[in-house]
């Protein structure tokens, strides 16, 4: 596990400088900007759009705009929304909420970006299963260029394929997968391989229907388990309604100052928020990734940027409204921040080991307040050493596995603590870690005993299953690209097996969860926002055409359809 880490951490910290974090940041603003602030036009006529108003059965493509949305929101609206955002705040502070919302709003002209880019040069010769993507854009854009140069845009859109597909496994599969599996664990003991078993199950029935099977699944699935999950976020809103402009406040106040260590929290830097914040925020609306627009490329219509336009929601939806409920959950409920559940009765000693690096002494685990210890739970200490530019402190998490032993009695794995410098205990506190969903289902827990048990496991569940089909199709398009359809039947076998493999123990803490799904979401920016940057003058002179053209009143929406219709896409059948 030492040598995943080392590998996973040296590959994660060159592809995540803050370089490209700023670069991203300056996409958003390029299109925001070049769009005349887009995002006005998806909050306004992207949702007439999606209403149906705009939606003809004699367009070309297989699922409506509806569908489309709900496909590409299947898999942005996931465990990002729930663990991702818990992992930002546990790491980074409540500052990193701000950073989120930043990615949100600049997301959304991203999206509008390289999903009408997809439009343009989308394939619809086999109406029942279009192509599209940027492996696509990329190919034809360069051949339009020069035809010489067809071979270096279908180089470059197999290295685009390349990096989807290690994002498909890792983000868009195992992580939702891993998170599933261990908040059920948690609350009901179940073995996580078992989980896994039933979510490959689950997800298999699905994945062999294709698109349109995708898309009626996901357009029935999202508005049930979104509208759920926002229903319980809004009942704590009202029954907290005093404690909210304080979440606010310090969201705010930690996004450009430091803050200082709190009980669980060790403390964290303006830039360490940053930092979490834009990443987790990326990961979790996955804009400037790519992906949607192999989604949205199935949607019926002859007018790209229209579907473009209706991309723009996504972030929107994701990450401003899906995102602040959960954070608002986890900052009113304290958990960020909570109290200690054990403690030693005296100190144990910090001593060295021969590799290198420092661990707690082999002594008795303490018993648990209010709950009981099992194999496999994951706590954390806190040292004093070396400064730590995260936490903008002197204090760092040693993070351990329990283990049981034969007797009855728990002990601890420590990991190694890697310092020149031997480190001391702050005190004989010890800290449950809960990862990822489980923090926000333990946050629940406090308004409501049993709420979170109930509800973040079924949230967790549904949120999983839509994500991990919707990747798979995009993993899929990718396959088709790289090695044709022949591809695709070993491909979704390699992927149903991985989600089981994800549930077997090897992920223990939010360093290699987040290790693992940063993997996917970076390599698969470094190839996708130089495609956007340049050829984006394309997608905004078709979006101000468009735009126009709606201005001057040249489209005529016909009577709103009814909402069974559009959900399963009756519509436009």
């Amino acid at each position: 596990m030492d040598a995943f880490n080392t590998f996973f951490g040296a590959i994660n910290d060159f592809i995540w400088q803050n370089t490209v974090l700023y670069v991203v940041l300056a996409t958003g603003v390029i299109f925001t900007v070049w769009s005349v602030f887009g995002q006005y036009r998806s909050l306004t006529h992207g949702v007439a759009v999606t209403r149906g108003k705009y939606d003809d059965k004699d367009d070309p493509g297989a699922i409506n705009h509806f569908q489309a949305l709900s496909a590409a929101l299947s898999a942005t609206v996931g465990l990002g929304n729930i663990g991702g955002v818990a992992i930002a705040i546990s790491l980074g502070g409540p500052g990193a909420v701000f950073w989120m919302w930043v990615v949100g709003f600049l997301g959304m002209a991203v999206k509008l970006t390289e999903v009408t880019l997809s439009m343009l040069y989308r394939n619809t010769d086999d109406p029942d299963n279009p192509h599209g993507g940027p492996m696509w854009v990329v190919q034809k854009s360069f051949a339009e260029i020069n035809p010489k140069l067809k071979g270096v845009g279908t180089f470059i859109g197999g290295l685009f394929c390349v990096t989807l597909l290690v994002s498909a496994i890792t983000g868009g599969n195992m992580f939702q997968s891993w998170n599933v599996a261990e908040i059920t664990h948690q609350y009901f003991g179940i073995p996580t391989i078992f989980t896994g078993t039933i979510l490959a199950m689950l997800v298999g029935m699905v994945i062999i229907g294709g698109i349109k099977r995708i898309g009626n699944v996901a357009g029935t699935l999202v508005p049930f388990m979104c509208g759920a999950y926002l229903i319980a976020g809004i009942t704590v809103f009202i029954v907290n309604i005093e404690q909210i402009p304080a979440a606010f406040g310090l969201i705010f106040r930690s996004a450009f100052n430091p803050l200082e260590a709190t009980d669980a929290f060790i403390g964290g830097s303006a830039g360490y928020a940053f930092f979490w914040g834009m990443k987790r925020a990326l990961f979790s609306n996955e804009a400037g990734q790519g992906s949607s627009p192999i989604a949205h490329s199935a949607a019926k219509t002859s007018e790209p940027v229209r579907e473009g336009i209706v991309a723009g929601l996504e972030p929107f939806i994701d990450t401003i409204v899906v995102c602040t409920i959960t954070a608002m959950v986890i900052l009113t409920s304290g958990v960020w921040k909570r109290s200690a559940e054990a403690e030693f009765a005296a100190a144990p000693q910090v001593i060295s080991v021969p590799a290198g690096g420092w661990v707690l002494e082999d002594v008795p685990l303490p018993e648990r307040q209010g709950a009981d210890w099992a194999d496999g739970h994951s706590i954390y200490v806190v040292l004093e050493g070396e400064a730590n530019e995260s936490s903008g402190n002197n204090l760092h998490k040693l993070e351990g596995i329990v283990a049981e032993l034969e007797d009855g009695g728990f002990i601890v794995e420590w990991q190694v603590h890697d310092s020149e410098t031997q480190p001391t205990l702050r005190d004989n506190r010890i800290f449950v870690a809960y990862l990822g969903a489980a923090l926000t289902g333990r946050a629940f827990d406090v308004f409501q005993p049993g709420l979170g048990k109930w509800l973040v496991t079924m949230a967790a569940w549904l949120f999983a299953v839509s994500t991990m089909i919707s990747w798979n199709y995009y993993g899929e398009q990718g396959i088709v690209y790289l090695f044709g359809q022949r591809g695709v039947t070993p491909y979704r076998l390699i992927y149903i097996i991985l989600i089981v493999v994800a549930t077997l123990g090897f992920m223990r803490t939010d360093a290699q969860l987040d290790a693992l799904t940063s993997l996917g979401t970076g390599v698969m920016l470094w190839v996708n926002i130089p495609i956007t940057l340049f050829f984006g003058y394309k997608a905004m002179r078709a979006y101000h055409n468009y735009i126009g053209r709606l201005k001057a009143g040249k489209f005529h929406p016909h009577a709103t359809p009814k909402i069974a219709d559009v959900v399963s896409g009756h519509d436009v059948e």
